[in-house]
């Protein structure tokens, strides 16, 4: 049975062990070739795009568009009336009030999980700050304190 996969790699493709593939920060040879072509005409071919663009050419004016102004991300979310949250008691009413906010359309999903993910790691600190407190307190009345 001959062997005919590529030096470090095991017949099915996968890099054999202690072969950890191409190292961190390493690029292809196709996206090295690639770049070099684009940086000889990068100024000509922008100065395209936007002439096809300001032409009417949509997929131009997009592409333009999205190097301008990328998508936003991390916009605030507006959540009105969401009851105030300043202990973990009041996170199941926060989250109730984001359930309704999603089942009514104010809030998306994403949005929804983005404030929900606040809140959990509100109740995490506090989970944290109260477990610190406690040990504290043990080991004052164990007579280990600092």
């Amino acid at each position: 049975m001959t062997n005919d996969a590529p030096k470090g790699r095991t017949v099915a493709g996968r890099f054999t062990a202690g072969n950890p593939g191409r190292p961190r920060g390493a690029r292809h040879k196709t996206t090295v070739a690639v770049e070099k072509l684009l940086d000889a005409d990068a100024r000509a071919i922008t100065k395209k795009a936007i002439d096809l663009a300001k032409g009417g050419d949509t997929t131009a004016l997009r592409l333009c568009l999205e190097r301008i102004a990328p998508p936003r991300r991390g916009r605030p979310v507006l959540v009105t009336g969401m009851p105030t949250v300043t202990t973990a008691s009041d996170v199941p009413a926060a989250i109730s009030f984001i359930i309704a906010a999603v089942a009514a359309g104010e809030l998306t999903t994403d949005e929804a999980a983005d404030v929900t993910a606040i809140l959990d790691k509100f109740v995490k600190a506090i989970e944290i700050t109260d477990l610190e407190q406690r040990l504290k307190d043990i080991e004052g009345r164990l007579g280990h304190g600092a």
